[in-house]
């Protein structure tokens, strides 16, 4: 690479940075891996700047990358595991459910396809067909995923506005 590429992509990086920060944070709920998400999308862009850059803005590109990268990573059987010395059920029975149920821990109970598809789609204010290129699947899926993720937010949030929304 040559030294020009590699100005161009710290800069690119830099500047992109926070924004790549906060939709790896909506994927995956966890500041950490977050950073980790972004650490191996910003490698990732590394590998290919020369020919990423040459097709125009890379902004897509690496939001695709960060996507793909989060599937990746909770396909792997380590990330299953959340170790934890005790379980306290009496303590999480007492808490009010509406404490419990705030938007972020809602999206965490969305199958990770349907997380990706509202961050894409409302969050990066993308549209079904960049969506479903950034994914890898038809528009139809998108469509389909988005919808099944509004009406599963709406019933944890049990929202009665979002509810008549819906209705209407």
């Amino acid at each position: 690479m040559s030294l020009a590429d590699e100005g161009a992509f710290r800069a690119f990086a830099i500047a992109r940075r926070p924004a790549l920060r906060r939709s790896a944070y909506l994927l995956c709920g966890d500041w950490h891996r977050a950073d980790d998400l972004v650490q191996t999308t910003l490698v990732k862009l590394y590998v290919a700047w020369t020919r990423v850059q040459g097709g125009g803005p890379p902004d897509a590109y690496v939001q695709r990358i960060l996507v793909r990268c989060f599937l990746d990573e909770r396909r792997r059987p380590w990330r299953r595991e959340s170790p934890v010395e005790f379980v306290d059920l009496d303590a999480a029975a007492e808490r009010p459910a509406d404490d419990m149920l705030d938007l972020r821990s809602a999206l965490t109970r969305l199958p990770r396809r349907q997380r990706a598809t509202l961050l894409l789609r409302f969050w990066l204010d993308m549209s079904v067909a960049q969506t479903a290129d950034a994914l890898g699947c038809s528009e139809g899926t998108v469509k389909s995923q988005t919808a099944r993720a509004l009406t599963t937010l709406r019933d944890l949030l049990g929202d009665p506005a979002l509810l008549m929304e819906e209705s209407s």
